[in-house]
């Protein structure tokens, strides 16, 4: 629906008195790749579609140069689903699916994700997070996901009364078709993946949580971000971690704890349900 369950902008008011959730904007890190692998799905890739995991090469417009590093060395060499490239957050299967799509048409579908930042740089390394974005526009663009395609903008406030209890006006949320409905579902198969046995597995393996979710983990250069985004067939949450002034925060991401911990008392209570699967 777009209605807001919970908004906390910074961690005291008194304090710090910036909203980081709407107007703060961050890198994003890993974040950002559900929205490279959408473009994927969008120009007929399958979340089975395999590729040697293995270092990519890439050139810019000018002809410059771009070899991302990865995080490790696992199943190197090896023939790999896109499906587990983002389930394991492999920086060489993005850049691997980049070379095959287009910089310019990721910024494009970026912004029809709701990420407003006009100051984003159509280049290579976009598919890896170069980009900043809010809390409120990163949780607004995962809706598109549970959402068949359509995103939901925040909704904060749904009607105005009179002291009479009169209603003077009414307010929905606004909504745009960012992906085909095949899309989204392809995407809630990869991104139950991150969940099921990839870099969000804390939730299971650690935290017990046992419904049906998906998200992406995000950590950008020395850990001074962390970023944890998901969504259930209820609810959709953001979380962001670090400092204003860019110091490292920790050895692991803190976004993802205080995400299972909100999630689990958001959903108490709630009928244990699944996803909705292609007719």
């Amino acid at each position: 629906s777009g209605e807001v369950k919970a908004y906390v902008g910074g961690t005291n008011y008194h304090y710090f008195k910036y909203d980081m959730v709407s107007s703060g904007r961050r890198q994003v890190g890993s974040t950002i790749k559900p929205f490279l692998y959408s473009l994927a799905m969008e120009r007929g890739f399958s979340p089975c579609d395999e590729t040697r995991n293995v270092e990519q090469t890439l050139f810019d417009d000018l002809g410059r140069v771009w070899k991302p590093r990865n995080s490790g060395r696992e199943r190197y060499g090896e023939m790999v689903t896109l499906r587990w490239g983002l389930s394991k957050s492999n920086n060489w299967i993005s850049a691997y699916l980049m070379n095959q799509l287009s910089p310019y048409s990721l910024k494009k579908l970026i912004h029809e994700f709701g990420l407003t930042n006009q100051s984003i740089e159509a280049t290579q390394s976009l598919c890896l997070g170069s980009c900043d974005a809010s809390v409120s526009e990163m949780v607004s663009a995962y809706t598109a996901f549970v959402g068949k395609g359509m995103r939901v903008a925040p909704l904060m406030v749904t009607r105005i009364e009179d002291n009479a209890g009169n209603v003077v006006a009414t307010f929905s949320a606004n909504r745009n078709e960012v992906i085909s409905r095949e899309s989204s579902y392809k995407m809630i198969d990869m991104m139950r993946g991150v969940i099921n046995e990839g870099t969000g597995y804390r939730l299971r393996g650690v935290y017990g949580l046992t419904a049906d979710m998906c998200g992406k983990t995000g950590t950008t250069q020395n850990m001074s971000d962390g970023w944890f985004v998901g969504y259930t067939p209820y609810y959709t949450a953001a979380v962001w971690t670090g400092y204003a002034q860019n110091e490292k925060i920790t050895q692991s991401n803190p976004a993802v704890p205080l995400w299972q911990k909100v999630m689990s008392q958001v959903h108490e209570g709630l009928e244990n349900k699944a996803f909705p699967t292609p007719n």
